[in-house]
């Protein structure tokens, strides 16, 4: 058995196995708070080449805070949790009205739009060394199979519990090593199914291993039920260009432009969708096309089935209410849309 402590052995596992990515070997709390919040629900492999995208555009907190949010939306456009880039953008607004510089304590960190405890800790912690642990699934799933924690972690008090136990094994110091170490560790060695625990440096004393149960851990106390929704769009196509609506509701994608959007609690018929009350308040007649089969699209927590449709005119047509653009065809890929609306309507981003 190792006479390493649990800290040493992550961080000596992380000096021959670290990964080389372009947020790591720098402190530039701008660059890494980038990096946080992109990978945040997204993977390392598109992470990454959103991250140079994001920062070849927004080089610096004064030329985000200076963007527009429609800039800031179309660089982020295909990753998701529109939010994050929301947030960002007012994150650096509110920096730049307190004097440009990111701030160099948790507090100030935490108070950020948008930064929460997870993504404080990791900037205070990669940014400046800072004693804060930070927790992710990949912690939680070390953390519970190596010590044997059976508390649930889609809790609230499995996650102050993991939170406050992280904090306590914390090393005396390399926090920001140890803090990716342990990260990088259950990215790539501790992975959720099947890993290698015959060639683990912690199989020794890990708990969940000797008892052959790693598929037990993390423990969960419930899995969230997934919304159906069913979304027709209807491409509005005139004369002198197609019809986008910006999103305002409180719902996903708040902030991205779309097509004629109609929403069903059921699969409707085309019947039923031309007798729509916004199909019907456009008084002049179209010809419609069927231009994309149902398709199913994955979300955290709702799955959506849309189809598009088109109408179009030979005379000008117009909506009612805000959030309407008349826009031209060859510039309909400079508005920043859901990934959906391109897996139905495939023209080129």
């Amino acid at each position: 058995m190792s006479e390493l402590s649990f800290p040493q052995l992550i961080l000596a596992w992380y000096a021959q196995n670290k990964r080389e990515l372009p947020w790591r070997n720098i402190s530039d709390p701008y660059k890494i708070w980038v990096s946080e919040i992109i990978l945040q629900q997204t993977q390392i492999v598109q992470g990454h080449d959103y991250y140079l995208r994001f920062l070849s555009t927004f080089p610096t907190i004064e030329s985000l805070a200076n963007a527009s949010e429609d800039e800031v939306l179309r660089v982020w456009q295909g990753l998701g949790y529109y939010s994050r880039a929301r947030n960002m953008h007012k994150a650096a607004k509110q920096i730049m009205e307190k004097g440009g510089v990111f701030p160099q304590d948790y507090d100030n960190v935490r108070a950020l739009k948008g930064v929460g405890d997870y993504t404080a800790a990791a900037i205070c912690s990669f940014a400046y060394n800072m004693p804060y642990a930070v927790v992710d699934g990949n912690v939680y799933r070390v953390l519970s199979r190596y010590y044997g924690i059976s508390v649930p972690i889609d809790t609230t008090q499995g996650k102050k519990h993991f939170a406050e136990f992280a904090q306590h094994i914390l090393p005396k110091r390399q926090y920001a090593d140890y803090n990716q170490g342990l990260m990088d560790f259950g990215a790539t060695q501790c992975v959720p199914s099947n890993p290698n625990c015959a060639q683990c440096i912690l199989n020794d004393a890990c708990v969940a291993a000797n008892e052959h149960n790693v598929g037990g851990y993390p423990v969960k106390s419930r899995k969230t039920a997934q919304r159906q929704r069913f979304f027709v769009y209807v491409k509005v196509v005139t004369p002198t260009g197609t019809w986008l609506h910006r999103r305002s509701k409180k719902d996903i994608w708040k902030g991205l432009y779309e097509y004629l959007l109609l929403e069903f609690d059921h699969k409707p018929d085309i019947n039923e969708i031309q007798q729509a009350d916004d199909i019907k308040s456009i008084k002049s007649k179209g010809a419609w096309s069927f231009l994309h089969a149902e398709i199913k699209h994955v979300l955290t927590h709702q799955i959506i089935y849309a189809s598009l449709y088109s109408i179009k005119f030979d005379v000008p047509v117009h909506f009612d209410g805000t959030g309407w653009t008349l826009v031209e065809d060859s510039k309909l890929a400079q508005y920043a849309m859901p990934q959906l609306i391109y897996k139905l309507d495939k023209f080129e981003v």
